[in-house]
């Protein structure tokens, strides 16, 4: 009976068995143990880096070749004390590195005269001196790009001897100008910018010229300028400089700490002015006893030579006016008085100097270091003097004593092509140069460390070429950091594209995610006396 009832099974429900996989010998069997999850999350990265490589690639690749294939343009105004130029600059932008062209096709240059600080007595008239170079600038820029082109005006030493009240009425005439000239400008691109500013441009420009800027510091050229109001020295110094004249320049990955300083009344024009001032008042000690008679001597002019004091620019304390008519100038042109003269004017206030090195004055410059380009008016003057760029300063020397001694009338008739005015301030220069470098700033009579020049190659040695790299690099970086923006603005079909691709990928990747591959068990039915696969609900 036992054995007849265990033949006679009751009914009950399937026996639930552990999960385990379907094996299979195929080897393309499914394995239902694989975690799904993992491959999706693998899939999802996949799909979002593909994207942002695709971005990214546009921002490389189209963004810089369209921005490559632009010419650019730029404009800078010099201000100077003896006359006002126009530069104009076209370059192009090979991906993140401007090219410039300081050649004939690149640069474009135009001057009048006279200068910014000449409108002192009509400021408001300054502007109108701006218009035929602004017209000049229009002739050399495409009218297309008028309205991306930038324009600065930067007055120098001229107009930084006004006072601020005059710099502001003149600077707001030209103002008006600018702002309706067509190119691009904002109020404060009129300016008057420091002496130190105006010899780090120079700087710029002299180093780029000689392939040094952007390389190692102590490989690169001071620079010494002597313009008409004011002279600049500007190089990288190896010892410690006061806060007051330590200036930092970054180009590329290279910052250059740099000493800086304009010497303002230390121009060639503007320290005549003084000398002969501080003679005729006898702050030199150089007058002769004739003064008293009427008669003052002059060694910085060749004998022969008559002119009278209505030529002369000074100052009202020089001597009283009623006194002014009465005084005869008798020319000696002395090449060694002359030099000790301007030496004297050079260390005037000397006695005040409360750092370690002040050769002139009582500023403060380091020990001259490297080698050194001497511009401007150094070059003019070895030039007149038919003096090579490498001359030595013994040579001019030699060349100003026989002028300064030479005779007035034989002069003329030598350099019969020259402006009397012009042709005078020759012996003064000579000797001016020769005290400034020699015996102020130690440059030795036979250094071979200083050369002469007003350009190197094509590229003239002019701190508003410093000025304009400057600016020019300076803006093409905040181009680029801004690069969002600029893909923003491009309307080009193949930014739409990439855009159109990263969205559907993006939904691809979202789409994936919200997919879930069913987990599969297997229960052995004994009713039905096999395995059956069931599906595995997810909560």
């Amino acid at each position: 009976m036992r054995r007849l009832n265990a033949t006679k099974p009751n009914k009950m429900d399937p026996i639930q068995l552990p999960i385990r996989p379907i094996t299979r010998s195929n080897l393309f069997s499914r394995n239902p143990n694989s975690k799904p999850a993992k491959s999706n999350s693998v899939l999802i990265l996949s799909l979002v880096f593909v994207s942002l490589a695709l971005l990214l690639s546009y921002v490389l690749v189209f963004g810089k070749t369209a921005k490559a294939s632009k010419r650019k343009y730029g404009i800078v105004i010099d201000g100077g004390s003896t006359g006002t130029r126009i530069h104009v600059f076209g370059y192009r932008v090979e991906g993140p590195i401007p090219v410039y062209d300081f050649g004939k096709t690149g640069l474009a240059s135009m001057r009048v005269r006279p200068g910014l600080s000449a409108f002192s007595d009509d400021p408001d008239a300054a502007g109108g001196s701006l218009r035929e170079l602004v017209e000049f600038g229009k002739g050399r820029v495409p009218r297309e790009h008028w309205g991306d082109t930038e324009i600065r005006l930067m007055a120098t030493a001229g107009l930084r001897l006004l006072d601020s009240e005059l710099q502001e009425r003149i600077l707001g005439s030209c103002r008006q100008v600018l702002r309706s000239s067509g190119f691009k400008f904002k109020d404060d691109w009129a300016s008057v910018i420091t002496g130190s500013d105006e010899g780090i441009y120079a700087w710029v420009v002299a180093n780029y010229a000689l392939g040094t800027l952007g390389g190692d510091p102590l490989q690169t050229t001071g620079v010494i300028e002597l313009g008409g109001a004011s002279a600049q020295v500007t190089f990288v110094s190896s010892e410690p400089v006061p806060l007051e004249f330590s200036h930092s320049v970054r180009f590329g990955n290279i910052t250059y700490n740099l000493y800086s300083h304009s010497f303002l009344q230390f121009g060639q024009n503007a320290a005549l002015d003084s000398l002969r001032g501080s003679l005729l008042s006898g702050d030199l000690n150089l007058v002769d006893e004739s003064l008293q008679k009427g008669i003052f001597i002059d060694p910085c002019t060749p004998k022969g030579y008559s002119h009278n004091l209505e030529s002369w620019k000074l100052s009202p304390g020089s001597l009283e006016q009623k006194n002014r008519n009465l005084v005869d100038l008798q020319s000696k042109g002395n090449f060694s008085e002359c030099r000790s003269a301007a030496l004297m004017l050079l260390q005037k206030g000397k006695e005040k100097c409360s750092y370690h090195h002040c050769y002139i004055g009582s500023t403060f410059i380091p020990k001259l270091q490297g080698k050194f380009l001497a511009t401007e008016n150094f070059f003019y003057t070895s030039k007149f003097f038919r003096l090579g760029p490498r001359a030595y300063l013994s040579e001019l020397t030699m060349a100003g004593e026989r002028f300064c001694g030479e005779d007035w009338s034989k002069l003329k008739k030598k350099y019969h092509s020259f402006k009397g005015e012009d042709l005078l301030h020759y012996c003064f220069s000579s000797a001016y140069i020769v005290a400034l470098l020699h015996d102020s700033l130690g440059v030795s009579l036979d250094d071979e460390r200083i050369g002469v020049a007003n350009q190197v190659g094509n590229i003239p040695l002019d701190w508003a070429l410093g000025a304009f790299i400057l600016q020019s690099t300076a803006s093409l970086e905040l181009e680029q950091a801004d690069w969002i923006s600029n893909i923003i603005s491009d309307e080009s079909p193949t930014l739409l594209s990439i855009i159109a691709i990263f969205v559907i990928l993006m939904f691809t990747a979202w789409s994936v995610s919200k997919w879930r591959k069913p987990q599969l068990k297997t229960i052995y039915d004994l009713e039905r006396g096999r395995y059956l696969v069931t599906r595995v609900n997810r909560y």
